[in-house]
């Protein structure tokens, strides 16, 4: 069974993070090994399946040689039931 995305701002944000890394050339485990995180969690916030804190953002956008407001700018939370 496929897990869906959390929301739609996590699945955009995986996606930006996802186009960059590919821009980059690099695999999720060499953009893991530059942020200081797991491939795994990598592969996860790509899938939008990861609500990440701002430390993991920064971290992110580091390992991704761009300012984390790229990645976010835009994002909206998700509408409230």
């Amino acid at each position: 069974m496929v897990t869906p995305p959390i929301s739609a701002a996590t699945q955009a944000f995986g996606a930006r993070v996802r186009t960059r890394r590919q821009e980059l050339g690099q695999s999720q485990e060499q953009l893991a090994d530059e942020a200081g995180l797991h491939w795994s969690f990598v592969g996860q916030v790509e899938r939008g399946r990861r609500n990440i804190s701002l430390h993991n953002i920064l971290k992110l956008a580091t390992g991704l040689k761009i300012d984390p407001g790229e990645l976010v700018r835009g994002l909206r939370p998700p509408a409230e039931e």
